[in-house]
């Protein structure tokens, strides 16, 4: 079940509240996860229990998006607003500096907690910002959508479609490789998660002149790339890595661009290897 923090925000009207979700579950040190974009901490799920045996898990849904409250008015959904708001989070809940690992936009943004040395290692699975502008424009288009489909599908139809391997497949094929693995829950609550972000053009909007050029340098860096991944394809990782010469870069064979369903002992041991 989610818990709630609430903290405050600074924005041009002054400080703000604003709360965030959250589940914590395991023991260890404490490792940070954050989803990508449309998604919610749920995205998670198929890993968690591995990494909770060795470490205290906790699943982030980031601003905006999942059950967590928007960023203040006149605050935008860029590294310089969100970096600030996960670090406050983590000092809300005495974490100091945690391990992390992010997904597409959490990839991204776990990069960038790194080169703030806010944590103590990153894995950054498919990052956003390694892209040419054509590879962009396709990503985003491609995030377009997938969100006017969901926008378009009444409830009861997504339900209906997410009981079938087929069904789950026209869902969900652009993130997952294997999409029959889904449960036909989680697929329902995905849709409607990608229906109801609220940060979801907001952060596509500030995303069009996001590129990460700079180096993560004194932590622990793996960069992990699916073979199968059909939004940012894996040849980024290459740019990623001449960006990032201390990184290990990683590919996740038969895994698509959300790869902690499709493979998740290969996915948890990943993030366990460069957190130890």
């Amino acid at each position: 079940m989610a818990i709630t923090v609430s903290f405050s925000v600074d924005s041009p009207q002054g400080p703000r509240a604003m709360s965030v979700a959250y589940e914590r579950t395991g023991s260890g040190e404490p490792l940070l996860l954050l989803h990508g974009i449309g998604h919610h901490r749920q995205a998670w799920d198929p890993v968690v229990p591995v990494l909770a045996v060795e470490r205290d898990v906790i699943a982030v849904d980031l601003p905006g998006f999942g059950a967590s409250s928007a960023l203040p008015d006149g605050v935008p959904y860029d590294l310089a607003s969100l970096v600030p708001v996960l670090g406050a989070f983590c000092e809300e809940l005495g974490l100091g500096r945690p391990h992390v690992a992010g997904n597409s936009l959490g990839g991204l943004l776990a990069l960038e907690l790194g080169r703030w040395k806010l944590v103590r290692s990153v894995t950054a699975l498919s990052p956003a910002g390694f892209w040419t502008e054509s590879e962009r424009r396709y990503a985003f288009g491609t995030l377009r959508a997938m969100r006017r489909g969901a926008l378009s599908m009444p409830i009861p139809l997504i339900e209906r479609l997410s009981r079938s391997a087929a069904g789950r497949a026209a869902l969900t094929s652009t993130i997952y490789a294997r999409p029959g693995r889904r449960s036909p829950g989680a697929v329902v609550a995905e849709t409607i998660a990608l229906r109801e972000a609220t940060g979801f053009h907001q952060t596509l909007a500030v995303g069009r002149s996001v590129t990460f050029t700079d180096d993560v340098p004194g932590l622990p860096v793996t960069v992990a790339w699916g073979s199968r991944d059909r939004l940012l394809l894996r040849r980024q990782g290459i740019r990623a890595k001449h960006t990032i010469p201390g990184a290990r870069l990683v590919r996740l064979p038969g895994c698509g661009h959300v790869p902690m369903n499709d493979d998740r002992a290969l996915v948890a041991r990943v993030i366990l290897d460069t957190s130890r």
